[in-house]
């Protein structure tokens, strides 16, 4: 295995990886904005309020996601494996 193939490979892992959390990163996302919303406009600023939600929401957005993310991951096991 060459350098630039180890390069290539890491890259491509990566990104795979980055595609893996990306719906859970954006169900974190979007609920840490309404949330803030909400807090901003109610004027109750408690830091609990604003963090369950999210970990409420990225848990699931986990738990329904996850059947894609291991085929997601296994694809990129099985690419791996066979090589160039």
């Amino acid at each position: 295995m060459t350098e630039q193939e180890l390069v290539e490979l890491v890259r491509h892992a990566a990104v795979a990886g980055f595609v893996v959390l990306l719906p859970t990163l954006a169900a974190g996302l979007v609920v840490g904005l309404v949330t803030g919303l909400v807090q901003a406009a109610s004027g109750v600023h408690e830091p609990i309020v604003g963090f369950v939600p999210k970990v409420v929401a990225m848990a699931a957005a986990v738990v329904v996601s996850l059947p894609w993310m291991v085929e997601r991951l296994a694809e990129l096991v099985r690419e791996t494996a066979a090589g160039p």
